[in-house]
């Protein structure tokens, strides 16, 4: 089924105007449906400005529907996509609250770090919502909760969630890559891995804090030193001061 907006037997004598290009000046037609258009006097090619591109920021078809979308409404596609798989997690984790709060922590951490790393937000909000959500999978599949047979069974899930909502394949590689990953953690590693893996301690950081758990108690190895991003550091810095605050 073609979208009406896009089928020529619904248009009229407005389908077909002249926009003057913004480089030089010269006047470019453009159809309706074209999502952008090149100026053929100084090579300046430049979006559709009467297209509406609200519809394009969700339909898993527009592509097919409108051709090749400018950057930024790929973008948005990309952003959209990170809500819908926190619905799609709620969702699963059904009744456990505690579970569901965890998850927004660690990808309220997530988002703040990757900020100031650099990360791609779409991919680092979709690998938090989605970490740790094959723990159930692992212990019925194997019996055990090694952290390594959690990260197989959530990237896993990681798939067949994002297919089910219809993200791009590139995204759901990506994702799934994050959250298979589990070799430690470098500075050299990508802004990707190095957010997610700070988010992780930072998340468990605030969570032993907030329990009071004394020092003597916690693992040997310090979780700060175990920070690989200074945006890790910052936002474990801010979660010390805020729980110091609240005690």
């Amino acid at each position: 089924m073609k979208c009406p907006g896009q089928d020529m037997q619904y248009w009229n004598q407005d389908a077909i105007f002249d926009v003057d290009c913004p480089q030089c000046g010269r006047s470019v037609e453009f159809y309706k449906d074209d999502t952008s258009r090149t100026c053929r006097s100084c090579g300046h090619r430049f979006v559709n400005p009467k297209m509406d591109f609200g519809c394009a920021a969700y339909c898993q078809f527009a592509e097919q529907c409108i051709g090749t979308l400018p950057e930024e409404f790929v973008g948005a596609q990309d952003n959209l996509m990170k809500d819908k798989v926190a619905v799609a997690m709620k969702r699963f984790y059904k009744a456990d609250f505690k579970r569901i709060g965890r998850m927004l922590k660690l990808a309220g951490h997530a988002e703040k770090i990757g900020a100031r790393e650099g990360a791609n937000p779409a991919l680092v909000l979709c690998a938090a919502y989605l970490d740790g959500s094959g723990l159930e999978r692992a212990r019925e599949h194997h019996g055990s909760d090694d952290s390594r047979l959690v990260a197989r069974e959530s990237s896993e899930l990681a798939r067949t969630v994002l297919t089910e909502l219809g993200a791009k394949q590139a995204m759901i590689e990506d994702v799934c890559r994050l959250l298979a990953h589990t070799a430690p953690i470098t500075a050299s590693d990508s802004a990707e891995l190095r957010t997610l893996a700070d988010a992780r301690l930072v998340t468990r950081l605030e969570e032993d804090a907030r329990r009071g758990q004394p020092a003597e108690h916690r693992p040997a190895d310090s979780l700060l030193d175990q920070l690989v991003s200074d945006g890790g550091r910052q936002e474990a810095r801010a979660i010390a001061g805020t729980t110091a605050g609240s005690s």
